[in-house]
């Protein structure tokens, strides 16, 4: 038997116990859809919170208001003040009030005796529902704070401008894509995601599956190149590894119906061609995924140990990539020649709106293509010393 005819007739074989095996279909097929009904609650959780600061205003509970009430009289022409809780540190900090400003009783004192005026501004960054009020605090109290600092300048026959050096025009770039890129960040992280637990079941199956029902030593018995042997396993994994990489996609597609821009208050433009373009993109790192499945469940002992093993093993390509997503600075040029972080960080930047770069998108490829290729060299050659028959 040839070696092609020995790849077609192996990949067959897998490709039909596979596809019986259906609760291991099922699990891979379902975890797909995980990832787009996560980011659909999102957009909506935030879109709800937003519409709410919108609808009710921003409320800033202030402590000491008879010490300032000019400084009072400011706040509540852009939020509706109210009475502190008896103890502010701990209301923010149980998230009762998003947060405090607390006006010290010397404070008029200070302020007429030319000095700075102390307020105490309480918030929680931490939690992302207190952002609104706490950033309109703080621009409130900075536009307060600059119109006094005018008036004490016009007092002493200072024109203000005089210590305004600088007139900053505050544009903002940003496109309804990159705005939602905001939150659609983890998408790079759910395909890899689904790469993986797609082709796991079928990398699992054909390795330590088989040796445990005993039926991958025939299969070694038989005339069949070890290496075409392999590369069946490793296609027959990558295959429905892309099955689920393609299912993610479409679930992201469907996203904006079912999330208006109308709602959201901007647009998530994920179209057929930007989909198509991160599948093929992504393609290479489907193959050398399953490479590594497949490598790893043939080193595994039991069945057990190789979902345990690749379990782990998916993370690791994939909690790079989220971290990056959410990092300000432009990362390095060298990290697009890493396998799988590569298409992550191209996939983001094409959420972003930004258009494709070739030379990034070839490196990407390129060594994702070389990665793939010596894995699957080690693993023909694991196969070739007959190892996952014996010690795993």
């Amino acid at each position: 038997m040839s070696w092609l005819a020995s790849l077609w007739t192996v990949l067959g074989k897998e490709l039909h116990e596979g596809l019986r095996d259906r609760k291991a279909l099922v699990t891979a097929l379902f975890f797909p859809a995980l990832g787009p009904a996560l980011v659909v609650v999102m957009l909506f959780l935030v879109s709800d919170s937003t519409r709410q600061a919108d609808e009710k205003g921003v409320e800033i509970p202030v402590a000491g208001r008879e010490y300032a009430p000019n400084l009072v009289a400011l706040l509540e022409q852009g939020a509706r003040v109210v009475d502190a809780p008896a103890d502010p540190v701990e209301a923010v900090r149980r998230g009762d009030v998003p947060v405090v400003i607390v006006i010290p009783p010397d404070f008029g004192a200070r302020l007429r005796a030319g000095e700075p005026a102390p307020v105490r501004l309480i918030l929680d960054e931490s939690r992302h529902q207190a952002r609104p009020a706490a950033s309109t605090a703080e621009r409130l109290l900075a536009a307060w704070s600059h119109q006094v600092a005018a008036q004490r300048l016009m007092v002493r026959g200072i024109h203000p401008e005089v210590i305004e050096p600088l007139a900053v025009e505050r544009e903002d770039v940003s496109t309804p894509a990159s705005r939602a890129a905001m939150l659609l960040a983890t998408i790079p992280f759910f395909l890899v995601m689904a790469m993986f637990t797609g082709g796991m079941p079928i990398a699992i199956d054909v390795t330590a599956g088989e040796r445990e029902r005993e039926s991958l030593e025939p299969l070694f018995a038989a005339p069949v190149p070890r290496s075409a042997m392999v590369l069946a396993k490793i296609v027959a994994s990558a295959l429905f590894g892309a099955a689920t990489l393609a299912e993610t996609l479409i679930g992201f597609g469907l996203v904006p119906l079912a999330v208006p821009a109308t709602r959201i208050g901007f647009s998530v433009q994920l179209d057929p061609k930007l989909l198509l373009t991160t599948f093929l993109l992504c393609l290479p790192i489907v193959f050398a995924a399953a490479a590594l499945m497949v490598l790893f469940a043939a080193r595994a002992r039991t069945f057990r140990a190789a979902q345990t093993s690749l379990s782990l093993l998916m993370l690791v390509p994939s909690l790079p990539g989220m971290a990056l997503a959410f990092q300000s600075a432009r990362p390095a040029a060298w990290l697009y020649s890493v396998p799988f972080l590569g298409q992550q960080m191209i996939v983001n930047e094409l959420i972003r709106g930004s258009p494709l770069v070739p030379s990034q998108a070839f490196l990407a490829t390129g060594t994702s293509v070389i990665a793939g290729l010596v894995v699957f060299a080690l693993a023909a050659r694991i196969f070739e010393r007959g190892q996952p028959l014996f010690d795993g």
